[in-house]
């Protein structure tokens, strides 16, 4: 067997092409008005991080649509609500601020990608001004925009990802199953015991 490893940008073009001529016409190095009101609809989306080293990280982040503050042209403003605090995402971007955003609106093909630099911040009165279901926000990511641009729709048709019909049956992850494993134990009150914990946290500390 050949080996087909691509590894240069020449091999690449060759398999993939060149872009399509003046597609370059749709990146912004700001938010645009499309794009604001885009980030206004969206309950969710995926942040981008990686460490000195390359490690990468994605993590996703949802609230109510507009929980993401468009503070100016040039930057937005995350607000990080309580978590699991292994804060991956946070301690890359203390080694290395650059980030790549993807936001999504339920039902809606396309999809917004931002990408810029990230800072942490705790000033209390931005942290109220996060605020939700009466609660500061827990830290505030602020984010100065080098690109923004709106990405096609071709993977949620292929993957039919808004249609329900094509939606498998519901699953529920058991944590606590896992972790028990884990700990070297099949006892399933242990698995249920950490399922009931994450299930409270669920309810209480949103």
């Amino acid at each position: 067997m050949t080996d087909s490893t691509i590894s240069s940008i020449e091999e690449l073009r060759a398999v993939v092409g060149e872009p399509t001529a003046g597609l370059e016409l749709k990146i912004y190095d700001e938010l645009f008005d499309e794009a604001c009101e885009f980030i206004a609809r969206s309950p969710f989306l995926v942040l981008s991080t990686s460490d000195h080293a390359g490690n990468q990280d994605a993590s996703p982040k949802g609230d109510a649509p507009g929980f993401v503050v468009v503070e100016d042209s040039k930057t937005l403003l995350i607000p990080d609500r309580p978590g699991n605090r292994l804060v991956y995402g946070h301690t890359n971007i203390l080694e290395q601020p650059k980030v790549g955003i993807l936001f999504v609106i339920p039902g809606t093909t396309e999809t917004l990608r931002v990408n810029g630099r990230a800072s942490l911040h705790a000033d209390v009165e931005l942290l109220d001004r996060l605020a939700a279901r009466g609660r500061p926000a827990i830290l505030a990511i602020r984010v100065q925009v080098d690109q923004c641009f709106f990405h096609c729709s071709k993977a949620f048709i292929r993957s039919a990802l808004w249609k329900s019909e094509t939606w498998p049956e519901k699953r529920t992850l058991s944590f606590g199953a896992m972790f028990a494993r884990r700990l070297g134990t099949e006892d399933p009150a242990v698995a249920r015991t950490i399922d009931d914990a994450v299930a409270e946290d669920y309810r209480t500390n949103l």
